[in-house]
């Protein structure tokens, strides 16, 4: 069953929030962190991209970035810029939004803030869906080993709830802690506090019944979290179990509440084919029907749209080319990857070959046409996005999903709040 617990949350005052908050530290590069912190001392930049305190061109795994993010991070804390709460407590996270997977209407999805036991992950309790890579996990390990603390959050999803659903429905009827709408995208964030006793038992109760919560995005900083926990269990004679560095935080929505978008890939050439060579290749196993100029996105699983030569196709899987029964072959990324990269273009390797890239659906069909038309790449393919049912499903299954095959939307934002482990 799922151990969490509340926590004293590090967290900006309220009319600091705007000031401190930021994207996550791997949606941008350290060029476009410097951009967006600016001149502003305030901003979680500082912390969890800290390279931007140096020259530009500072690798962001020297030394001096890491001292710097502690340095930062207890500047913040001597500034007043985040205070610790004198309660341990729950905090509910809403996010809304605007996505064309949603039809362009508004939706709001609640999560609850916690902190998630580090053993749930070396136990399955937590499941995962993606490979880690060591040199990833050893750069977060360095993060929160320096500074002592869960900076930014993990997104966890869990099976619907009803109890938990009716307590934060009473929640986001009263006024929230925060209201912001984000610059860039423009999504809404609103913050709650949890601080009730009974309602604090109630969460820690709820989730103690789940078998299973399952990471959304945020596989690298688990694994690092969870292994910091480990390393300071062992370092410590009078070890219990219940101390704080057995926790991570983490941010947990209902499953059926969560968006996953489309995760879209652009490939350089053609594998020595012409295009009529490659249009005539892909009717071996898909049924090919040109669409025009009109940018056009699959409506279905197992549908495709490609881009190419300033025309959009759907390309539609062939029954006999996939096996319902199997969780990871059955999968668009998979019957894409086996029947258009790696038979026809010969791209076996998504995580390694410079041939291909790829565009999370935010960006939308248009990036993959500028990024076409600019000539920069040849050809563009478009996916039906995976849902959340079928990567619990992979999860449960002990599989892993493969490369490049989820792009959650909207992601967190960092510096709402944070968790120490001491």
């Amino acid at each position: 069953m799922a151990i969490v617990k509340p926590f004293k949350g590090v967290r900006p005052p309220k009319r600091y929030v705007e000031e401190v908050e930021s994207r996550p530290y791997d949606v941008l590069d350290s060029e476009e962190a410097r951009a967006e912190a600016g001149d502003n001392e305030k901003s979680l930049y500082h912390i969890i991209k800290p390279e931007i305190n140096f020259e530009p061109g500072t690798s962001e795994y020297d030394p001096r970035v890491y001292a710097a993010a502690a340095e930062q991070f207890e500047k913040f804390q001597k500034e007043g810029w985040l205070v610790q709460d004198d309660k341990e407590q729950y905090y509910i996270y809403a996010q809304t939004s605007c996505l064309p997977a949603n039809g362009n209407k508004e939706k709001t999805q609640y999560g609850i803030v916690v902190a998630a036991h580090s053993n749930d992950y070396q136990t399955g309790v937590i499941k995962k869906h993606e490979l880690t890579r060591a040199d990833k996990e050893e750069d977060r390990m360095k993060h929160v080993r320096v500074n002592n603390a869960n900076i930014e959050p993990v997104f966890f999803a869990y099976p619907d709830n009803k109890t938990l659903l009716a307590l934060i429905e009473k929640y986001s009827k009263t006024e929230p802690e925060y209201d912001f709408i984000a610059p860039i995208d423009g999504f809404g964030h609103k913050l709650w506090v949890v601080s009730d006793d009974a309602d604090i038992q109630t969460i820690t109760e709820e989730f103690a019944k789940m078998p299973n919560l399952y990471i959304a995005d945020g596989h690298h900083r688990s694994a690092a979290a969870a292994l910091v926990g480990a390393e300071k269990a062992k370092q410590n004679p009078n070890h219990r179990g219940d101390e704080e560095y057995n926790y991570f935080m983490a941010v947990c929505f209902p499953a059926s509440q969560l968006t996953i978008l489309d995760y879209n890939r652009v490939i350089k050439d053609l594998n020595g084919l012409t295009s009529a060579e490659f249009l005539k290749e892909l009717e071996t196993n898909f049924d090919v029907e040109k669409k025009g100029a009109t940018e056009y996105r699959p409506k279905q699983p197992h549908e495709f749209s490609l881009y190419l030569d300033g025309e959009w196709y759907s390309l539609k899987a062939k029954q006999g080319t996939y096996d319902e029964n199997d969780p990871i072959g059955v999968l668009d990324v998979s019957i894409s990857s086996r029947l258009i990269l790696d038979e026809i273009l010969g791209i076996k390797d998504l995580r390694r070959d410079k041939r291909i890239d790829f565009v999370g659906g935010l960006r939308g069909l248009g990036e993959l046409k500028r990024r076409v038309d600019s000539g920069e790449m040849k050809t563009a393919l478009a996916l039906y996005p995976v849902t959340m049912q079928q990567i619990m499903d992979i999860a449960d299954s002990g599989n892993i999903m493969p490369p490049k095959a989820t792009w959650f939307e909207p992601k967190l934002r960092s510096g709402l709040v944070i968790h120490k482990l001491s």
